[in-house]
């Protein structure tokens, strides 16, 4: 299950990053693992992820609901976050994303939520997306 996890990762990973219209509203280098200290500006990162079994009779399968999210960091605003989250579900919801080692039935965006961090003011939009692979 945790290869299907990371092999999603990084597929999504690499449409985030090679998508144009996100790479203009954020930049480039701007999709983390974890996020980078003291950011300014747009920026994603990767969140929690819980994975189920998806399995048919005769093929493996794992079902993700996956987390993003979009940070505005210091000097930036919650409409850009907005933007720049719109564009994320965009580019991912029905996305035909190469799997190393699964084939991607779906991936669809879920749902976008608008907060702020407590403790720091901060802008963030939580976007989850749910995603079924097959082993192949």
């Amino acid at each position: 299950m945790s290869d299907a996890i990371l092999s999603l990762r990084a597929a999504i990973q690499e449409r985030l990053e090679t998508d144009p219209v996100l790479t203009t509203l954020i930049g480039a280098g701007r999709i983390h693992d974890e996020a980078p200290r003291a950011a300014r500006g747009v920026y994603v990162v990767h969140g929690d992820v819980e994975a189920r079994d998806w399995s048919t009779g005769s093929d493996s399968g794992c079902e993700q609901d996956v987390g993003l999210t979009v940070w505005a960091g210091e000097s930036s605003s919650s409409r850009q976050a907005l933007e720049a989250a719109a564009r994320v579900a965009e580019a991912l919801n029905e996305a035909s994303l190469a799997v190393d080692g699964h084939a991607l039935i779906n991936l669809r965006w879920q749902s976008s939520r608008l907060a702020r961090d407590a403790p720091t003011g901060l802008a963030f939009v939580a976007i989850r997306v749910r995603a079924v692979t097959e082993t192949l």
